[in-house]
């Protein structure tokens, strides 16, 4: 695995120790159960898995790389880089500004920029209309391209499953930016509908067999596939790509759907001629993290606490699985924790933040799950658990617990 040149702001004291030592007695990572940091009254559960993905450190190294290159030139992002709001900040500071918000929506117009202006592409990608665009212009698209390699790979992917005629569905949030990128590459190549969930997977389960009506079927994916798919004749041949920070498990769940759905109206003799196998698409830094998530929920917490961007899609999946087990606080930084009895959350499912008092609960040792998202920096991770460990001025010295783990 490449090791990537990232700003030493972003790494920390204490879970830069933790997965180096986990890496060197786990090398094959094969075992998904936490590090458990015993500081006496406080207990940390640590993921065996979580924080900057391959995809994400390439985009850092290429972002920074970018203005170390050009210290004379107008530099801009296309749009938020990763989904953390520090690291944005930190490029913003640098004098990058963002052409686009999150959904698209234009904050600085292209016809402002020149041939000479560097243009950072995002790790999620952009769209082919957007390339031809900045193209055209005359910028250097691909110099400083931080998308990340797992997500070309689901391109790759769509554009073989229409070379052999089958058409696409997409497991991913219709507005996020990898999916309306990936969306604009399968749409070249192939009949294209996106899907969020297993529950929009049933109603086009439905229509397949003929359960569900055409109008039903509008009134779902009204606006959400592609000008060439006519769901009479495109849904005789089906392949399922991702959104790559989306649940791997609900991914597989989809598929299995649609495999079963192809299987019950062709006959499972012929099921390879109607559904295509398209399991490498998921990504493998999303799957650790979320197996990893998996692996803290076996034993037993009194909280969680989950670290990241909170329009990160990766992250927010890891709250859901941890909210299905315990009280769950998605915080995106240190500075969210008030005091011992008062944090700042945010309530993904309902998009509100809330504010709890006496979250920590009152007894003699506390157990604490600790996580975040693949766009985290370890740095803010690790002032989160010394933030917490600051009001418990009895507790172990950090170097001490460290070398008990090695």
């Amino acid at each position: 695995m490449k090791n990537f040149n990232i700003p030493d702001f972003y790494k920390s004291r204490v879970i830069s120790k933790v997965k180096e030592i986990r890496k060197i007695n786990d090398p094959r990572k094969k075992d998904f159960s936490p590090t458990i940091l015993d500081f006496g009254s406080i207990r940390f559960h640590i993921a065996r898995h979580f924080g900057f993905c391959y995809g994400v450190e390439n985009a850092i190294e290429i972002s920074y790389k970018a203005i170390e290159e050009n210290p004379d030139k107008k530099i801009y992002l296309l749009s938020q880089m990763i989904h953390n709001a520090d690291v944005n900040n930190d490029l913003l500071q640098r004098g990058v500004n963002f052409l686009m918000d999150t959904a698209g929506n234009q904050i600085i117009p292209f016809s402002n920029l020149s041939a000479k202006d560097i243009v950072i592409i995002p790790a999620f990608g952009t769209t082919l209309k957007i390339e031809a665009e900045l193209n055209k212009i005359g910028i250097e698209v691909r110099k400083y391209d931080t998308t990340c390699p797992f997500v070309e790979r689901v391109w790759k992917k769509s554009e073989k499953l229409g070379q052999e005629s089958y058409s696409i569905i997409i497991h991913g949030k219709f507005n996020h930016e990898e999916t309306r990128a990936t969306f604009s590459r399968s749409e070249q190549n192939a009949p294209s509908i996106i899907v969020k969930d297993i529950t929009e997977s049933r109603v086009l389960g439905g229509y397949i067999l003929g359960n569900i009506t055409t109008e039903e079927f509008n009134k779902v994916f009204k606006g959400k596939y592609s000008d060439n798919f006519n769901p009479a004749l495109h849904l005789e041949r089906i392949g399922v790509i991702n959104q790559t920070t989306m649940l791997a498990t609900e991914t597989q769940e989809i598929a299995d759907f649609f495999k079963n759905i192809m299987s019950d109206k062709f006959g499972t003799t012929n099921l390879s001629k109607h559904f295509a196998d398209t399991r490498d698409t998921l990504c493998y830094a999303t799957n650790e993290n979320q197996e990893a998530t998996l692996g803290l929920l076996k034993n037993n917490a009194d909280i969680a606490i989950v670290v990241g961007g909170y329009n990160s899609s990766n992250t927010s999946h890891i709250v859901e699985l941890c909210e299905q087990k315990l009280p769950t606080f998605f915080i995106s930084s240190a500075n969210e924790i008030v005091s011992k009895n008062e944090i700042n959350h945010f309530d993904f499912s309902h998009h509100q933040h809330l504010h709890t008092i006496d979250f920590l609960p009152a007894k003699e040792s506390i157990d604490i799950i600790l996580t975040s998202g693949a766009s985290c920096p370890d740095s803010i991770v690790d002032e989160v658990l010394q933030k917490i460990l600051s009001f418990f001025p009895d507790t172990k010295n950090i170097d001490t617990v460290i070398d008990t783990l090695k």
